[in-house]
């Protein structure tokens, strides 16, 4: 019977502990929220599953699907600031908003 006892104390934590580590894994996740081209890229737009921030992946247009990204940007706060810099530093696109993109 104490076997038992010291069984359910030393088992129950360490599913619980097992239970929330997988839960974290599952919370942080990324996801894909669209993607497109331009001028010879094409990206790939992702997100947190908390929407805190987002990145692109970006690829010459002539590369394979399946291949590598050549460039992951850096976070930003929303997607149209990302792709704001996608059109202006990619897509070779002039738009007033390219004077404060870098």
């Amino acid at each position: 019977m104490k076997f038992i006892q010291t069984l359910r104390v030393a088992v129950i934590p360490i599913l619980t502990v097992l239970s929330l580590l997988s839960a974290s894994n599952k919370a942080l996740a990324d996801y894909l929220t669209s993607q497109g081209s331009g001028g010879n890229s094409r990206y790939e737009l992702w997100s947190t599953d908390d929407n805190s921030y987002y990145y692109l992946k970006i690829w010459s247009s002539e590369a394979s699907p399946n291949s590598e990204p050549y460039y992951t940007s850096r976070a930003f706060t929303s997607t149209g600031e990302a792709l704001i810099y996608f059109d202006c530093n990619y897509a070779g696109k002039n738009l007033p908003e390219c004077q404060n993109v870098q």
